[in-house]
């Protein structure tokens, strides 16, 4: 990349692939969003976290939910506070400036300093927002009506868009985008992650507790596999309790930490109960 001062190369608290790495300072130096996908609690929206930390930037979070509009990360048009400055006298009404608020999309184009935008879990939303979008992404600018004003980036913010895959994506949005699948992390890579969060956590309670949860991934009976998030809450959970190592395998205590659904907890006591074989992972 020609520009050093924007390679990202991961931070102290985020572990990254070679693959990711690369495919984030592709849609850095191409200047086009990154769309990030992979299940649940694979650090997706830790992503932009580490970009931010390591190139030291600004991080706005525009948090996309199913009644979001492109609109909202736009700006927005207060006209009840018109309404009410105009019947009230409170200051000048004819300003319509003043009563207009950016989004996040609008304050990552107006930011003094080049920052990172995280679109967050943007497969939430309706299938007509990302459409919304394509033109404000692709020209860096958008149009204010009530003022007459065209809004145009600063600096190209460095875009980072997230995907629980939940739906899929129109081909006109998707062809704007650098894509990265983030596969689930292998042993090896589980514990280089775990390591970061817990330095000193020790080697047998790992060994233990990683058969354990890759035992539990595996089993085609539990609908919501445990995330890297929740083992790192299950590693602490077993470190706080002081729990003799020896029962994690035999027991999985704390199961409700690893696993969210009734079923998913019955099926796996069920099949340890018939005797299971933990399958060597490390």
């Amino acid at each position: 990349m020609s520009n050093k001062m924007n390679q990202f190369m991961g931070s102290s608290d985020y572990v990254v692939s070679d693959e990711l790495m690369h495919a984030v300072n592709v849609a850095i130096a191409l200047q086009k969003p990154l769309l990030i996908k992979g299940e649940p609690g694979t650090g997706k929206t830790m992503l932009a976290e580490s970009i931010s930390k390591a190139l030291s930037k600004n991080l706005i979070i525009w948090n996309i939910k199913s009644t979001t509009k492109a609109q909202e990360g736009l700006y927005v048009y207060d006209t009840v506070q018109r309404l009410y400055d105009s019947q009230f006298g409170e200051g000048d009404v004819s300003d319509i400036k003043k009563y207009i608020k950016l989004g996040r999309l609008g304050e990552s184009f107006t930011s003094e300093d080049q920052a990172v935008l995280l679109i967050d879990e943007i497969d939430k939303a309706d299938l007509e927002f990302p459409n919304d979008l394509l033109w404000e992404l692709d020209k860096m600018e958008f149009y204010i009506n009530e003022t007459k004003e065209t809004v145009r980036t600063k600096h190209r913010p460095i875009v980072i868009i997230t995907s629980n895959a939940e739906k899929e994506l129109p081909d006109a949005f998707l062809r704007r985008c650098i894509f990265h699948y983030i596969e689930f992390p292998d042993a090896s890579k589980m514990e280089e992650i775990v390591r970061v969060h817990y330095g000193d956590i020790e080697e047998k309670l790992l060994g233990q507790a990683m058969e354990a949860f890759y035992w539990i991934r595996d089993l085609k009976e539990i609908q919501k596999k445990p995330s890297t998030s929740e083992l790192l809450d299950w590693l602490q959970a077993l470190m706080i309790s002081g729990i003799s190592i020896d029962r994690i395998k035999s027991e999985i205590p704390f199961a409700g930490v690893l696993l969210k659904k009734n079923q998913d907890i019955d099926a796996m006591y069920e099949i340890k109960q018939k005797g299971y074989s933990l399958k060597r992972w490390l």
